[in-house]
């Protein structure tokens, strides 16, 4: 099976100015072409650096992708240098040359000697189209190697690779081998438990592959089977998700690219389940979360951000007694709390968020010592306690996680 690398050219990547979106964007393709991608590599333009990364790329991948240094700039060296180290000619290419004269020419404005750069490609490559731009890409082999160079700008890269460039590989390429991917995604396992659960399948992986990824609060588990057909391949990825859900099953929310606060908020609209929020330390996060989702005025009415006691009192109606007694951050408050905001916005679900996010303790609490209240129409109200030791916004943004966790449990177990 080949193997490919893909070299992003261009100073800017390093800095941070831009975002290497092209890269993700072709593995994506090329994964679905039964390539796999084993390098990404990031050069600036600089001429020795870059022959360097070539001469790596070659030592270990089949295929290299260059993105980008195909403009009308001295910063723009991909194909000068290329050319150079396979010892070939740069030569004008007509059509690209007549579709940069004929812009300027329609425009009245002159065109400077450096345009025709764009034009120029590597003697004996197969011309890659511009359909959005000027730069020419090339299609080249040489040296038991296919070289692919595309503009840099994604809307020039991506239809130039879609349309010209992967239709090549997949034809040069012989059989294709079918790549079915899975993501699967867990909250409240962190991921060295999971990993450990899962040691024995990773330790024995050839086919499918499995792999887990720490994300924000969570933690992300792929499943990659290569096989003849779509079918065999994904018959491999359900016997692994099997296994991983007969060991993890309860932590897992969901599949692909759904966060659990999506996951949630499209099970509150199916059920058109109404809800309310009442925040203290999260200082209306969750509120901000749930309402990012389309369709989210028809269920969610609203809520309050009560940071002070005087405002719990006044606004929540939370009683002075309660405060002076149990204080905010405690089981009844929180209680308390979810269940007034249910009642004062009339909905099926109440949740709220009290604690001490830190870093200094509160009450006597340390940082990171949670309390998220739940109440739903018909049921005593409930609290639930968490210690997280994190910073304060990542002891927040765990905390919103965690109470779209408990109606996500809440949900499932009460259809």
């Amino acid at each position: 099976m080949a193997s490919a690398e893909i070299i992003a050219v261009g100073t800017e990547l390093l800095l941070g100015q831009i975002v290497n979106s092209n890269a993700a964007f072709i593995s994506q393709e090329l994964a679905a072409d039964g390539i796999y991608v084993y390098h990404h590599t990031v050069v600036g333009d600089n001429p020795e650096r870059l022959k360097e990364v070539i001469k790596i790329a070659e030592n270990r991948s089949d295929i290299l992708i260059f993105t980008g240094g195909l403009g009308p700039t001295e910063d723009d060296i991909t194909k000068q240098i290329l050319a150079e180290h396979l010892n070939k000619r740069l030569v004008e290419d007509e059509f690209h040359m007549n579709k940069i004269t004929e812009y300027f020419t329609s425009r009245s404005r002159k065109m400077t000697e450096n345009n025709k750069l764009q034009a120029v490609i590597i003697e004996d490559s197969v011309v890659l189209n511009n359909d959005y731009g000027f730069a020419a890409g090339m299609y080249l082999k040489a040296n038991k190697h296919t070289y692919i160079l595309l503009p840099g700008p994604p809307s020039e890269m991506k239809p130039m690779f879609t349309s010209y460039a992967n239709p090549l590989l997949v034809s040069e390429n012989g059989e294709k081998i079918i790549l079915e991917s899975k993501i699967m995604r867990f909250f409240g396992i962190g991921e060295s438990q999971l990993a450990a659960d899962l040691n024995d399948l990773i330790l024995n992986q050839v086919n499918p592959t499995l792999a887990t990824y720490a994300g924000d609060n969570e933690v992300v588990v792929r499943i990659t089977a290569t096989a003849s057909t779509k079918e065999k391949a994904a018959a491999l990825v359900k016997d692994m998700e099997e296994e991983i859900l007969r060991r993890d099953g309860t932590f897992l929310y969901g599949y692909g690219e759904v966060s659990l606060p999506e996951h949630v908020t499209a099970m509150l609209l199916e059920r058109k389940m109404t809800i309310a929020a009442a925040e203290s330390f999260t200082a209306g996060l969750f509120q901000a979360e749930i309402a990012r989702f389309p369709g989210i005025s028809s269920i969610f009415k609203g809520g309050m951000v009560t940071y002070s006691e005087e405002v719990k009192q006044s606004m929540l109606q939370v009683p002075a007694e309660v405060i002076e007694e149990h204080g905010v951050v405690s089981s009844e408050c929180a209680k308390v709390m979810a269940e007034n905001v249910r009642r004062l916005c009339d909905t099926d679900i109440g949740i709220s968020f009290t604690g001490v996010a830190g870093p200094d303790s509160l009450e006597g609490h340390p940082a990171g010592t949670i309390w998220i209240g739940l109440s739903v129409k018909g049921n005593e109200p409930e609290a639930f306690q968490y210690v997280y030791g994190r910073d304060r916004n990542h002891n927040r943004r765990r905390a919103v996680k965690q109470g779209f966790q408990l109606i996500k449990h809440f949900l499932e177990t009460n259809k």
